[in-house]
């Protein structure tokens, strides 16, 4: 089986595709382009990192001075980016004021004029491309083209639901901008590469082995984000049990349904626009309902009576959320003050999320019944993939040079031993609706 290009040799491709020497960049999703601006600092004019919340400064050095870091004034992003600037000489830290920016914040459309100026002020020569509005797919990156100017790449958020959309009218009279997507970059890559876990997989399905649909039983997913969960259980369940997928997220929706369609399962799986506090569908609509690691990021007490209220009685729910209370684990030799730091997992809730043991006792207030409640670890061993950079960078950004360089000695040392992996802890249940 050949080898897949890597996510930088997909970069450099479209960039050539385009026509594109240099261009200007932003990302939320450092991770995406960390090795184009070690390996190939020069396709890059000006590099925006759009309120990144995990961050190893390390590979933006060649491009620092073209670099700026925009983040809240408090919150993760406000922390990240602080401790970047001293590590990156000659960038430019932006702080928007008043603002904090959680994972799933929709940014753009938060602050728009202050992230349009920052995109207007990056440094650099880029290339005035000649492109044609419209749209294409050039190795396996999907891309849009609005407008003229030198050209503007913006890879996707994570969560963001309007993602760049807010901006791109005003940013397309200065700029060719060439909005780019696909199952390779951003949180979709990030969703995709976490289902593929083995053990996030058995997670998955120990936690419908406990729901047992019937044949011909629906199914309801709250969040379903790139859809990666909605495809394996079409897949377990052959088309038997409908599985109706929502997302507040317009854009996650999207690739999902694309994703599906690749896949071969699109007509098992229904896509919905759907807030997980206020769900579009009348009572009992559902026989059994499941939601992964959403319920951190809005009103989790609102959302479960939500899920109680939309399965029939008799019906099962399965929630699986973060746990902050709990130690992530590295396989990794490391001295103490530094594992200190790293068996800390990131403190990602907002403050009606839930992310701890007390979603147990939650549900039991949303009316649940016969709880089996099942604190859980599941395993990434990929260094190569993205979620595992992901939660890398997590730990990088939380480290001196010093630090850094006995991670990087120990993560080297456990990968040529062949027992490179980390250990992420969440917290999972799955209740019951009486039957009345």
């Amino acid at each position: 089986m050949s080898q897949q290009p890597t996510l930088t040799e997909r970069l450099v491709s479209l960039w050539d595709h385009l026509g594109l020497t240099a261009a200007h960049v932003a990302t939320q999703m450092a991770g995406d382009v960390a090795d184009l601006a070690r390996l190939h600092p020069g396709r890059i004019a000006g590099l925006l990192l759009c309120v990144p919340s995990r961050l190893d400064p390390a590979p933006f050095a060649a491009v620092a001075a073209r670099t700026v870091m925009l983040g809240g004034e408090r919150g993760m992003t406000a922390e990240v980016t602080a401790r970047a600037e001293p590590r990156l000489p000659g960038s430019r830290r932006v702080v928007l004021p008043d603002y904090d920016a959680p994972g799933w914040a929709d940014v753009v459309a938060d602050r728009t004029d202050a992230i349009a100026g920052a995109l207007r002020g990056l440094s650099g020569e880029a290339t005035v491309p000649d492109l044609a509005a419209g749209a294409g797919v050039h190795a396996g990156i999907t891309y849009q083209v609005h407008g003229k100017g030198p050209a503007l790449l913006l890879l996707p958020f994570f969560l963001a639901p309007s993602q760049w959309e807010p901006a791109i009218p005003g940013l397309a009279r200065d700029f060719t901008v060439v909005v780019l997507g696909g199952r390779h970059l951003g949180g979709v890559a990030r969703l995709e590469d976490r289902a593929r876990g083995p053990s996030y997989a058995g997670m998955i399905n120990t936690l419908f082995d406990e729901i047992a649909p019937a044949a011909g039983d629906t199914i309801l997913d709250v969040g379903c984000g790139s859809g990666a969960l909605d495809r394996l259980l079409a897949r377990r369940f052959g088309g038997g049990n409908p599985i109706t997928a929502t997302d507040v997220n317009p854009f996650l929706l999207r690739e999902a349904a694309a994703l599906a369609a690749e896949d071969g399962v699109a007509d098992r799986i229904t896509f919905r626009n759907g807030n997980a506090e206020r769900l579009p569908f009348p009572d009992a609509s559902f026989d059994h309902a499941f939601t992964v690691t959403v319920f951190e990021e809005c009103d989790a007490d609102l959302a479960l009576r939500e899920l109680f209220r939309v399965v029939r009685p008799g019906g099962r729910v399965g929630v699986i959320v973060r746990a902050i209370d709990m130690p992530q684990w590295w396989h990794v030799d490391l001295p103490e003050p530094v594992r200190r730091k790293v068996d800390i997992p990131p403190q990602s809730v907002g403050p009606r999320g839930v992310a701890d043991a007390s979603l147990y006792p939650r549900m039991r207030a949303a009316g649940f019944e016969a709880l089996t409640c099942f604190p859980t670890l599941v395993t990434f061993d990929r260094p190569e993939g993205p979620i595992w950079r992901y939660r890398e960078d997590h730990v990088l950004s939380q480290l001196t040079d010093a630090e850094t360089a006995v991670w990087r000695t120990a993560t080297n040392a456990a990968r040529e031993a062949g027992l490179l992996f980390m250990a992420n802890p969440l917290h999972r249940a799955v209740g019951r609706k009486p039957v009345a």
